[in-house]
């Protein structure tokens, strides 16, 4: 696999997947070493002046008046280990590795002051797979302070870290990989955790998966329209440029790929219900977005977003809010109404196909009839998911209190925010894979129906992790054998829609 080069501009959520998920290694270009050093020579030259500095010659929060005295590096030192106050579980290395590239790579935009060779150090250590064990409660959204803390202590060998599969002292990681640990000059400490690196990093990996969900979605939502007969005047595109909603045009156009075949079968209906009739407007809209909260993340992944910031072109060193996440909040916030619009569509195409005999059916999707159960009792558990991503759907982004007598009086939320969307794609996708087992179900009792090539595929796929139900049984067993295919990887439907 080819390196990340990072040049301090350019950085995609592909690339923190690439890094996190996948390992990939990250080089750094001389453009990029040559900005760093520029930075940190106007910054030693600002505090040899005089100049009062956040975190370097000042103390930080509602400590910003009281002078740095004695050893500076001590300092960075004692802020480092003083702010170490998160809790919880340990993050999964994935979101630690995209946690670590995505200050990586806001360093790399050259305006943090960081010392050249803790920057390097810190590439050194992602590259060798040394992930610190990084706790998951303490962010409020105003940086990532807390939740830094972890990669900054293993870098100056404290704490703890995952190497090779083993969670050991920091100090033997480093060791083990053949790394030392660094030593911290001014302003060192705090521009390795002031940041929203953890919320970047996650937020990357969420949309990732939010855009494999949806195509599944798509690939899901046709097959249903196959199983019911549904009227496919609704994918018209003269219908769509008429009221041009958000992406709606894109997923008209993503449905009727999927459904494409010589000859189009004659409805069943004159209209159907709007949870089938209006996917363009709800899979659009979260189309939407998704777009949307990939330009905040990505304009975070590009950002000197340090405070105080350094502005080596202009030799300034000025303080800033631009660690502040509002937007980024706001863009996942967003998503997770979206996605819960589109579960709760899906969920009500499987009621639809598993309720009563409107379409033709038979009734619960049972072949056998009488007091066969069929996928009814499944309504059950899809309720219940559906109610849990709509509980995470609530906003959070208000929830704060002020902190740090009052110094601190704003946050975001943004790393619950990201988390919360991203526990709703997994519940998302288990009621994909609902939908597409009821969709696959109907299509089979529609004995000799011709389907589309496309939709063909996605129905082989179904059928190669669940088989067509004959008689009652275990269903949730299979709906956790095809769930595990969508999550995986394995599953092999038609290319992405869209």
């Amino acid at each position: 696999m080819s390196p990340l080069v990072l040049t301090g501009a350019g950085v995609s959520i592909e690339d923190v997947v690439a890094a996190a998920r996948n390992a990939c290694k990250v080089e750094v270009t001389s453009a990029v070493l040559e900005k760093l050093n520029k930075a940190r020579q106007v910054l030693d030259a600002a505090a040899a002046g005089g100049q009062q500095i956040y975190g370097l010659n000042r103390g930080l929060g509602a400590n910003l008046v009281t002078a740095v005295e004695g050893d500076s590096s001590a300092f960075q030192r004692q802020l480092i280990e003083g702010r170490s106050a998160a809790v919880g579980e340990a993050l999964p290395m994935p979101a630690v590795r995209a946690a670590m590239f995505a200050r990586v790579a806001m360093l790399a935009s050259g305006g943090s002051g960081l010392s050249p060779r803790v920057f390097a150090a810190l590439v050194e250590a992602l590259n060798a797979g040394v992930h610190p064990v990084m706790p998951s409660l303490g962010s409020i959204g105003a940086g990532d302070l807390l939740l830094m803390t972890a990669i900054a202590r293993v870098l100056i060998g404290e704490g703890e870290a995952e190497y090779q599969g083993r969670r050991m002292p920091a100090a033997k990681a480093l060791m083990m990989a053949r790394l030392a640990p660094v030593t911290l000059s001014p302003k060192d400490g705090l521009s390795l955790i002031n940041a929203s690196a953890v919320s970047a990093g996650a937020g990357a990996l969420a949309l990732t998966d939010a855009l494999s969900a949806l195509d599944q979605q798509q690939q899901a939502g046709a097959l249903t329209m196959e199983g019911i007969g549904a009227n496919r005047t609704i994918l018209d595109p003269r219908q769509h440029q008429a009221r041009p909603g958000a992406c709606q045009q894109l997923a008209a156009k993503a449905l009727r790929d999927l459904l494409a075949r010589d000859e189009a079968p004659a409805p069943t209906t004159i209209q159907d219900p709007l949870s089938v009739r209006c996917m363009p407007s709800i899979h659009g809209a979260l189309t939407q977005a998704i777009d949307h909260a990939r330009l905040a993340v990505e304009i975070e992944l590009n950002a000197a977003a340090d405070n105080p910031l350094v502005l080596a072109e202009d030799e300034l060193v000025i303080s800033t809010g631009n660690f502040h996440t509002a937007s980024l909040a706001l863009a996942f916030e967003t998503l997770g109404l979206a996605i819960a619009q589109c579960a709760a569509a899906s969920a009500a195409r499987f009621i639809q196909l598993t309720g009563s005999t409107r379409h033709g059916l038979p009734k619960y999707l049972s072949p056998v009839g009488g007091a066969s159960a069929g996928f009814v009792p499944l309504q059950k558990t899809v309720t219940a998911i559906l109610a849990a991503i709509r509980h995470k759907a609530n906003p959070v982004m208000l929830d704060f209190l002020p902190v740090s007598e009052g110094v601190e009086d704003h946050a975001t939320q943004t790393p619950l925010a990201v988390a919360k969307c991203a526990e709703m794609i997994v519940l998302w996708r288990r009621l994909i894979a609902f939908e597409l087992m009821a969709a696959a179900q109907a299509v089979d009792l529609r004995e000799g129906m011709a389907l589309a090539p496309a939709t063909g595929a996605i129905h082989a796929a179904v059928r190669s992790h669940v088989a067509t139900l004959k008689e009652d049984r275990p269903l949730g067993i299979d709906a956790e054998a095809l769930y595990a295919a969508l999550v995986s990887g394995i599953w092999q439907g038609p290319p992405a829609a869209g």
